[in-house]
């Protein structure tokens, strides 16, 4: 059992994977997160500093959920992110298309890659298992 405290509120739950986070905590964020949503949707074109303060939002939390892939910049929002890798302007995530491309290429060549051989196992003779051993 993997028990933490929860980043936001301090009670100790049972933490499975994700944001450490109690049940109630994580519930609460979905719902400002719909909030949020709702409100892009209405308002379209609206700052991330406008966004924030209309719906009770940290402009931190609003980041990470652009990092997650869970909102996304329209063209010419005045904001801009940078990919981790190269620094070229994206409009979500981490990582550019390209960076994504090769970071996936390289974890499937490192899976493809063949397991070494595994070293012959030397003949034993009948004098080793004559010999003592500790056990």
């Amino acid at each position: 059992m993997n028990v933490r405290n929860c980043r936001k509120c301090g009670r100790v739950f049972n933490y499975f994977m994700g944001p450490q986070l109690c049940m109630a905590c994580r519930e609460a964020m979905d719902q400002k997160f719909q909030e949020v949503k709702n409100y892009i949707r209405e308002h379209k074109g609206a700052s991330i500093n406008e966004v924030s303060e209309e719906c009770d939002v940290e402009v931190s939390q609003i980041h990470q959920w652009l990092r997650e892939e869970r909102l996304e910049l329209v063209e010419g929002s005045g904001i801009v992110l940078h990919c981790e890798t190269c620094g070229a302007v994206i409009m979500c995530g981490r990582f550019c298309g390209k960076c994504k491309n090769d970071l996936t290429r390289g974890l499937n060549a490192a899976a493809r890659r063949p397991a070494p051989e595994p070293a012959p196992e030397k003949p034993k003779s009948q004098r080793d298992n004559d010999r003592m051993r500790f056990l």
